[in-house]
C-alpha cells in the first residue's frame, strides 16, 4: 500500500473498504469525514440486515508536519472508532506504515509452530517429509502478503523472522531459502504477472525505457515509498541477468 502525502487513508477493518481522500486543508478534512461517512451509510443501507455495520473502524494515515485533530466518521448517528492499526486481509497495518505489529503477529505464529516439527523430529521422520511441514506450515505464514510488508521492515523485524529460518534449519538439518530470498522470489514473480496482464491497474507503472531492456524506474521523495513493492519490483527485474 502506498501512501501519498497528505492524504487521509479511512480503512474501516470489518469490509474490503477503503476510501482515501486528499487533504491540504483542515476544510478538505471535513469534507473528506463527510463523503467517508455518507459512502459507509450508503454501503449499510444497501446490506441490511448486516451485522458488521456498526463494527467497522476507522485508521487515519496522515503525514504532515502540523499535528490535526480528526473527527471520527459518522455512520447513522453512531461515530466510528479511530484506531492507531487494524488487521486487514490477515495483515496488521498501522498508522504510521510500521510492520513491527505484523511481524511479531506472524513470528509468534511461525514459532508456535516450530513445535510440531521438533516433534516430527523426535519422531525421525526423513528430512524431505520435514521439509515439506516447513514450506506448508511455516515458510507459508512468514511469506504471506510479504511482497506488501518486507520491503519497509526495518533490521531488527527482518532478523526476527530469519531467525525462525535458522531455527528450522538446524531443526530439518538442511538449508533454507532465507526470508530474504523468499521476497526477492515472490516480488519478481508478482512483477512479472503485473507486466504480462495489460489489464492489471498497475500494468503502465512497468514502461520499458527506449533500449527496451531495462524498466524506467520510479521516482520517490521518501526511503518509505522507495522501499515499497513497486520500485523495489522494478530494481529487482532491472537486475536480472
Amino acid at each position: 500500500m502506498t501512501v501519498l502525502q497528505n492524504t487521509v487513508l479511512t480503512a474501516l477493518s470489518s469490509s474490503p473498504m477503503i476510501h482515501p481522500c486528499w487533504v491540504s486543508s483542515p476544510k478538505a478534512t471535513s469534507q473528506h469525514d463527510q463523503r467517508g461517512g455518507a459512502a459507509a451509510d450508503r454501503r449499510c443501507d444497501s446490506q441490511q440486515p448486516s451485522p458488521e455495520c456498526g463494527q467497522e473502524k476507522e485508521m487515519v494515515v496522515d503525514f504532515r508536519r502540523a499535528q490535526h485533530t480528526h473527527s471520527p466518521l459518522n455512520i447513522d448517528g453512531s461515530s466510528v472508532e479511530i484506531v492507531k492499526s487494524t488487521k486487514f486481509l490477515g495483515v496488521h497495518l498501522a498508522d504510521n506504515l510500521t510492520w513491527t505489529l505484523n511481524t511479531s503477529s506472524t513470528a509468534k505464529k511461525a514459532q508456535q509452530r516450530l513445535y510440531f516439527l521438533r516433534k516430527l523430529r523426535k519422531a525421525r521422520l526423513p528430512p524431505p517429509i520435514l521439509t515439506l511441514f516447513y514450506r506448508g506450515t511455516i515458510e507459508s505464514i512468514l511469506s504471506s502478503c510479504i511482497t506488501a510488508w518486507f520491503g519497509t521492515c526495518t533490521v531488527s523485524d527482518r532478523k526476527t523472522l530469519q531467525r525462525i529460518v535458522r531455527t528450522a534449519e538446524r531443526i530439518i538439518c538442511v538449508s533454507l531459502p532465507s526470508i530474504t530470498d523468499i521476497y526477492t522470489t515472490r516480488s519478481i514473480r508478482k512483477a512479472t504477472s503485473i507486466v504480462n496482464d495489460p489489464t492489471h491497474p498497475s500494468h503502465e507503472l512497468f514502461s520499458l525505457l527506449p533500449s527496451g531492456r531495462r524498466y524506467r524506474s520510479i521516482r520517490s521523495s521518501t526511503t518509505r515509498f522507495c522501499n515499497s513493492f513497486y520500485p523495489q519490483a522494478i530494481r529487482l527485474l532491472n537486475c536480472r541477468d
